[in-house]
């Protein structure tokens, strides 16, 4: 029976989930990350790989770009889980599918998927069809943003612990934020229990991105420009870490894309790298 309340999830969020199989499909082998199941939870159509925003080669540096940040925060919530840190929450989480890849490791862990409550019904519907199930460690937490709803009550009223350390993810979300909107979720983040790690992605400023890049960078500004959702911040590394660190996080580093060239892409031959994003990677 299909939820009367689920809605698509936005076309940036399947996009996203679009370019992790296609790098699968078409990039050389071994592949940074292996995700097809978010092209199962979209269920394009059967050409989708002939689509503009499909072009392999146009494409080529903004997949890169998502699986290496998506390889990035799950090794990193590997890590963490490793040491005892059990929670781990997903803002904004769309077609994410650690918990479908990666059950050795999310199995150990209460994750949070927090996002929209019509695309939260629809995610919810599409892994009840395709048989994964929602396991009782996974917890969907429908959070109205446009209403002002508080991410973070929200959580806790689906077991999140307070007094317990958690890794909290907010990947593609910064840039449709206010410079303000940002900073008062570094200090939400800060304020969780010690040992407390936020990863997030932001974007340069255009003068500091790779100018074999800002062609598609440009694009993609006009682009969220003319659906409706602008880009509204960019950040210089050393500004985010400022800002980071006013908030109350102890430690602060910047991982670019170049160091994720050197972990995950060294010795390809296809030339896959990722782009200009960056991430912020800060512990409270």
């Amino acid at each position: 029976m299909q939820d009367p309340h689920a809605i698509a999830p936005e076309s940036s969020a399947v996009r996203v989930a679009l370019w992790r199989a296609l790098h699968v499909q078409v990039d050389a082998k071994p592949p940074v990350l292996e995700d097809e199941i978010g092209l199962q939870l979209a269920a394009p159509d059967a050409g989708w790989r002939d689509r503009p925003d499909m072009n392999p080669e146009f494409t080529k540096i903004f997949r890169a770009s998502i699986v290496a940040r998506t390889r990035f925060i799950e090794d990193l919530v590997a890590g963490q889980a490793a040491k005892g840190v059990a929670q781990y929450v997903i803002l904004g989480a769309g077609l994410d599918t650690f918990a479908q890849r990666r059950p050795e490791i999310a199995s150990k862990l209460k994750v949070f998927e927090v996002d929209q409550p019509g695309s939260q019904a629809w995610k919810r519907q599409r892994l009840m069809d395709l048989g994964f199930g929602i396991p009782e460690w996974l917890r969907f937490v429908p959070v109205n943003f446009e209403e002002g709803a508080f991410w973070l009550d929200e959580v806790k009223k689906a077991g999140f612990d307070m007094g317990k350390p958690a890794v909290v993810v907010s990947t593609g979300v910064s840039m449709y934020l206010t410079k303000d909107a940002n900073e008062a979720m570094l200090r939400q983040i800060s304020a969780l229990a010690p040992g407390s790690t936020l990863a997030m992605t932001y974007i340069l400023p255009i003068e500091l991105v790779a100018p074999e890049e800002r062609m598609g960078f440009e694009m993609a500004i006009k682009g969220a420009q003319a659906s409706g959702t602008p880009f509204l911040s960019f950040f210089k590394p050393e500004e985010m870490a400022t800002l980071a660190r006013q908030a109350g996080f102890q430690e602060v580093r910047s991982v670019s894309g170049a160091q994720l060239t050197r972990l995950y892409f060294a010795g390809r031959t296809d030339g896959l790298h990722p782009g200009s994003e960056e991430l912020l990677v800060a512990v409270s």
